[in-house]
């Protein structure tokens, strides 16, 4: 989750919704493309190259808020049912998300505030994500950006209203493997690459113990993160949950031989299906 970039202001621009990202890093920038020339077999000529616009790449970094979980995580998984509401509640509603490829998710704009320049990249996609969940820290979402139009001058000096709302945090999240809870897992890693496919993968950080260690085929997955507050109606507005399904081990980082609880991630390979359980105080359209 290292990004090589500067803290800036990035909005997020959609059919319905328009809001500033809380402390976003990124990486947003011109892609490129090299239209080159060869040179002949008989001659001494030269390659040439001709560097070309080709669109938008990089990413942006933000941790998860109450307000910004939905929408953000929509557009990282790509596709949501309507909204169903809460019952024994004033006005939750639950919206069901599924995992799918590139081409299905929806388009939105960025815009770029660098402070001196403002950018606009229209008609951006999410092909892929990482979502991380770290001892005592925020949980973070980097969505992997594409597009195939260049950027242009934004210049509009409006200031749109930064996104507020608590920040999710390591503290308040727990998971559940085939129905049991673990409490030796310290953060997980989802990464999801939508090229070619949907590819999914889960990294597991947990204290290695023989009598609760993690088994190497997992039916089911789930990671749970909410907001331990009153004024969250029986806490479902300030929660989120993710479910993963048919988790095959693919390599174990702990090859210690150590009497005593180790420290080390366990990757996985997730086959099955991959949906996430969001909700929101209003019936409105997430996007």
């Amino acid at each position: 989750m290292k990004i090589q970039g500067c803290d800036c202001s990035i909005v997020i621009k959609t059919e319905h919704r328009e809001f500033d990202v809380p402390y976003s890093e990124e990486t947003i920038r011109e892609a490129y493309s090299l239209l080159q020339e060869e040179a002949t077999i008989e001659g001494d000529g030269s390659c040439k190259a001709i560097r070309k616009k080709c669109g938008v790449t990089g990413c942006v970094v933000t941790p998860l808020t109450i307000g910004t979980a939905p929408l953000l995580l929509y557009l990282a998984f790509g596709s949501a049912g309507l909204p169903v509401f809460v019952s024994e509640t004033r006005s939750v509603y639950q919206y069901q998300l599924k995992l799918l490829p590139m081409e299905d998710s929806i388009c939105f704009d960025l815009v770029q505030d660098r402070g001196r320049e403002r950018n606009l990249y229209e008609g951006c996609r999410v092909k892929g994500f990482e979502l991380r969940t770290e001892h005592e820290r925020a949980v973070k979402l980097k969505l992997d950006i594409c597009g195939e139009r260049s950027a242009v001058v934004y210049p509009y000096t409006d200031i749109v209203k930064p996104e507020a709302g608590e920040i999710f945090k390591d503290d308040f999240v727990a998971f559940k493997i085939n129905g049991n809870e673990y409490n030796n897992i310290y953060g997980v890693t989802l990464i999801s690459k939508k090229e070619g496919g949907t590819k999914t993968e889960i990294w597991i950080r947990r204290y290695s113990e023989k009598e609760n260690d993690i088994p190497e085929i997992i039916d089911e997955f789930i990671i749970t993160a909410c907001l331990f507050r009153d004024r969250y109606e029986h806490r479902h507005y300030g929660q989120f949950r993710i479910k993963l399904e048919r988790l095959v081990l693919t390599s174990d980082e702990t090859t210690i031989n150590s009497s005593g609880a180790v420290i080390g991630p366990l990757r996985f390979y997730v086959s099955g299906s991959v949906t996430a359980e969001v909700f929101s105080s209003t019936e409105e359209a997430l996007a």
